[in-house]
């Protein structure tokens, strides 16, 4: 004898594979990416800088939201000369989420490194603030001691 299914039991089954389906992508996915991920943190401790930048740009091309990484890859970018990319990415960070402190800070990192000191201050007050509003006053203290460097030194 044979059994039919109603229209809805036939919806519903097909909604359940497809939830599997995507979760089994997106585990895979998570997994892969944490594997680059951690390739990459790896190279960059023992400083090869070309193997950490080839595999966070991996990370990036699948998970091209993940702006952690890509402060590790601007950091990796300096690392090795490339300033104008990395302050690039800094910068790409800062307009993708401006309420991120470590993108300011790395940028006014770089500003520093290139005497570009207004600048650089005014991308360290913009971390200092941020970080005030995250609840991260001995961060924001630091901060401002060493704008306080920078202002003696300017005088």
């Amino acid at each position: 004898m044979l059994e039919t299914f109603p229209a809805t039991d036939i919806v519903a089954i097909a909604i359940v594979i497809s939830s599997i389906i995507l979760l089994g992508y997106f585990g895979w996915k998570t997994l892969i990416t944490s594997d680059y991920y951690q390739k990459g943190i790896e190279l960059y401790q023992q400083k090869d800088y070309q193997g950490a930048e080839a595999a966070f740009r991996k990370v990036i091309s699948i998970n091209s939201t993940n702006d952690v990484v890509r402060l590790l890859l601007g950091d990796v970018l300096n690392q090795q000369g490339k300033v104008e990319q990395a302050k690039a990415l800094f910068s790409e960070v800062i307009q993708r989420s401006p309420k991120n402190a470590d993108a300011y800070l790395r940028l006014a990192n770089i500003l520093m490194q290139e005497n570009q000191k207004e600048e650089a201050k005014i991308n360290l007050q913009k971390a200092q603030e941020l970080l005030q509003k995250q609840r991260q006053p001995e961060q924001a203290k630091k901060i401002t001691q060493l704008l306080e460097q920078i202002n003696a030194k300017s005088n």
